[in-house]
């Protein structure tokens, strides 16, 4: 124990007494303002919390779980590290290069620690903001991290909050931001004690998860405290410079000021006392761009959200690939809308949700404002067999989507190991207990078959079991790829991709205008056109711009026109 004292606080309004449980012994906790209970305990104790004559559980804003979900909690001062990013002044993170990772998945150790190793690499693609999985505990060792359950904590496998400092400050040393993504739309199925001293849930609502969280029923103010003083905790006591909000379209509040506007506004009122700028991205399925509108005009007030319709529309225009939720995605009509109005469906009919959904985005919103990618966690984890596009396509078509998502107006995200076209897969893993763990390898076969997954596969494809070891080692990156020919190259595509994001754009880009024909497909961003020829015949395309920058394949530049073999992308400019 360091000597240092950790205040507890405990939410429990509807109790008459709490104690913290050390060693046995039950300490009583101080009630403070309505509905709280604390307690200060040396730095390094470990301890349970319990109500009245209840049984003692961890405790709901635990700092750490060093004995899993199930165990005690231990009391972890924040305040004891030394940072050393004093003199980093930080950055915007809305329009920088983001990169997503899984920590234990990224490394053979799957530590923060040992991904610190790495933060050259990125550094060295042209990375500005490395994005977090979820870090929380869960139960087991290996998961997604979306099952959390102590949303204040750091997942022991991955070696604690003290190792999330030290990669924080690994990152800024070397000029990268972090984000993290944090979960507030449900706990976990396995070891959320949290209900246990309050109401944080309501049957007022249900959810993909059972009830809701209790954002808008009695004692709701309790929870909604919960929610944003852990986003300003990461932001303050971790120096987490932006968060990701999984997907907010699942929290249900019909209180006067949505949760989400709420936590931006206590947000903007800390901003001004942290060294650093700060960012909030949502991620929403809801196509409505009032997420990123300011609150003065109704808006939730976020920094940026993610934006699917990008995705879909260009993983269908590549893959041909137009079943389950592509299915209204796969012309090269629907990519020209999608890059240049961001929402495919604006208001229009969406098949796969029967109904219409979304709303335009102003002409005038900042393109930054939407995170875009080829690849992310859900988009390949979510896959039946966990495959990434470079499996089914050449590799000039993987070049040209990438052209087109890196030197786009939008905030582009890569996701581990895309950059040097690596085709290890990313599969859904779990650690659960066996009977959940059963429970949840049944809903993962129903699953894949309702998205019609058979179309790519076939009929009885082998989903892999997510409760098995060999699924989450089979999801684990291998970095010796990078010695491969085929892979540097690829690599090297992106670092040139991203070093002309980088020179061309600084500050973020505007507008873009699109066009194509059979075998091709054009985007003009302000100094720089894109043309690509994904598929199996070349193309001639009339072009003004005759000064090559970059190109994957022998593309040429004659009397204003640009041939492209097959499966080629060429970047020009004046």
């Amino acid at each position: 124990m360091s000597g240092s004292e950790v205040l507890i606080r405990l939410w429990a309004p509807l109790a008459d007494s709490a104690f913290a449980v050390v060693d046995g012994q039950r300490l009583p906790m101080r009630p403070q303002d309505p509905g709280y209970w604390t307690i200060d305990l040396p730095a390094g104790t470990d301890y349970l919390l319990a109500i009245d004559d209840q049984e003692p559980r961890p405790d709901p804003r635990s700092a750490q779980q060093p004995f899993g979900v199930h165990g005690p909690s231990r009391a972890f001062d924040t305040s004891a590290y030394r940072w050393n990013d004093a003199q980093w002044p930080g950055i915007d993170v809305v329009g920088s290069v983001f990169y997503e990772l899984h920590v234990g998945t990224f490394t053979p150790a799957g530590t923060l620690d040992s991904a610190i190793d790495k933060l050259d690499h990125l550094v060295r693609l042209g990375v500005q903001t490395v994005e977090l999985m979820p870090v929380v505990p869960f139960p087991g060792d290996r998961g997604w991290g979306y099952d959390g359950v102590d949303l204040y904590a750091v997942h022991e496998a991955y070696g604690g909050p003290a190792a999330l400092q030290r990669f924080v400050d690994a990152a800024h040393g070397r000029g990268l931001a972090v984000c993290l993504d944090v979960v507030y739309n449900h706990f976990g199925p396995a070891g959320n004690y949290a209900p246990v001293f309050a109401p944080y849930f309501t049957d007022k609502h249900d959810t993909p998860w059972g009830s809701a969280i209790n954002l808008d029923d009695e004692h709701s103010d309790g929870v909604r405290d919960f929610i944003c003083e852990n986003a300003i905790r990461w932001l303050r006591e971790f120096h987490i410079d932006a968060l990701r909000l999984d997907a907010v379209h699942a929290l249900v509040d019909e209180a006067l000021q949505h949760i989400l506007a709420e936590l931006s506004e206590r947000v903007d009122a800390i901003r001004p006392s942290l060294p650093r700028p700060v960012a909030l991205i949502a991620e929403s399925d809801l196509n409505q761009p009032s997420m990123v509108e300011p609150r003065s005009a109704g808006g939730m007030g976020m920094d940026a959200q993610w934006a699917d319709d990008v995705h879909h529309a260009l993983h269908a225009y590549l893959t041909d690939e137009t079943f389950g939720y592509y299915v209204d995605f796969g012309p090269a009509s629907v990519l020209r809308q999608a890059l240049e109005d961001v929402f495919v469906h604006n208001g229009s009919y969406s098949t796969f949700r029967e109904r219409n959904w979304g709303a335009p985005v102003p002409k005038n919103l900042d393109r930054r404002r939407f995170v875009v990618f080829t690849q992310n966690h859900d988009q390949v984890g979510n896959r039946g067999l966990g495959d990434r596009p470079d499996v089914k396509l050449p590799a000039g078509a993987v070049a040209g989507g990438a052209a087109l998502l890196l030197l786009s107006p939008f905030t582009p995200l890569l996701f581990q190991g895309q950059e040097w076209g690596t085709r290890r897969p990313f599969l859904f893993f779990t650690d659960h207990e066996p009977e959940l763990g059963a429970a949840v390898t049944e809903g993962r076969l129903a699953e894949f078959q309702s998205h019609d997954w058979e179309a790519i596969y076939g009929p009885d494809p082998a989903i892999p079991d997510p409760q098995a070891l060999s699924t989450f080692e089979n999801s684990k990156l291998d970095w010796w790829e990078l010695d491969d020919p085929p892979n540097a190259r690829m690599l090297a595509w992106y670092r040139r991709l991203i070093e002309l994001r980088h020179e061309f754009f600084p500050t973020g880009g505007g507008q873009v205008h699109t066009d194509f024909g059979d075998d091709w497909f054009r985007m003009v961003h302000g100094p720089v056109t894109v043309i690509i020829c994904p598929g199996p015949r070349p193309a001639r395309v009339d072009e003004q711009r005759e000064r090559i920058i970059a190109g994957w394949g022998e593309a040429s530049t004659a009397e204003q026109t640009v041939r492209l073999p097959a499966h080629s992308a060429v970047v020009l400019t004046d």
